[in-house]
């Protein structure tokens, strides 16, 4: 015969996985709650207005050392700041292509874009965008002005354009291009001349 001390742990050990298999499966239903309730969330969201467009974008050639402009066709929506949302992705999904004629990490993109004032754009990127970017001025500035010039193309009455890094600022973009500050884009035009 089991001596009752025996008897006693084994019910308890019962008892104890009969508990946590309750407690796991609640958990279970509770997030596949959660999954489903983001995923109707999701199909409520109130579609974007906009048409599908033939747009402008310039794009960076490192082994040329140029900027040349590229039509490609994209939804773009009527909303100004989601506009410029979708012109910036316009030039980075040539970027992450591969061949790249820019070279760019996986992962690189816009976050989100803020229009501060109807003149003023602030645009956030994803931590790739920076933590990944080749270094060295030229390659740094060649995004930097092939992503403005593509904004003021599809956006008009932009006028400044800072950019943040998952939501906050960043000094440089790799060791060299300033994001602290504003980019004016009357200089960037002129920036452009030279990479033409």
């Amino acid at each position: 015969m089991i001596p009752r001390h025996f008897q006693i742990t084994i019910a308890l050990l019962l008892v104890s996985i009969l508990i946590s298999g309750v407690f796991i499966i609640t958990i279970t239903h509770r997030e596949e709650a959660k999954t489903l309730q983001a995923a109707e969330d999701r199909l409520l969201a109130p579609p974007v207005e906009g048409k599908q467009e033939h747009i402008r974008i310039l794009v960076a050639y490192d082994e040329e050392r140029a900027l040349r402009w590229r039509e490609t066709d994209v939804f773009m929506p009527t909303e100004r700041s989601l506009r410029a949302r979708e012109s910036l992705r316009a030039v980075l999904a040539q970027y992450l292509q591969r061949p790249s004629p820019h070279r760019l990490a996986k992962g690189a993109g816009i976050r989100d874009v803020f229009l501060i004032t109807p003149d003023t754009l602030v645009v956030d990127t994803t931590p790739e965008f920076a933590e990944g970017h080749p270094s060295g001025i030229l390659l740094e500035e060649m995004t930097i002005t092939s992503l403005i010039e593509t904004l003021t193309a599809n956006v008009p009455g932009i006028a400044r354009v800072k950019f943040l890094v998952d939501g906050k600022e960043r000094e440089t973009l790799a060791g060299h291009a300033d994001l602290m500050s504003y980019y004016e884009v009357t200089a960037v035009h002129e920036l452009t001349k030279e990479f033409e």
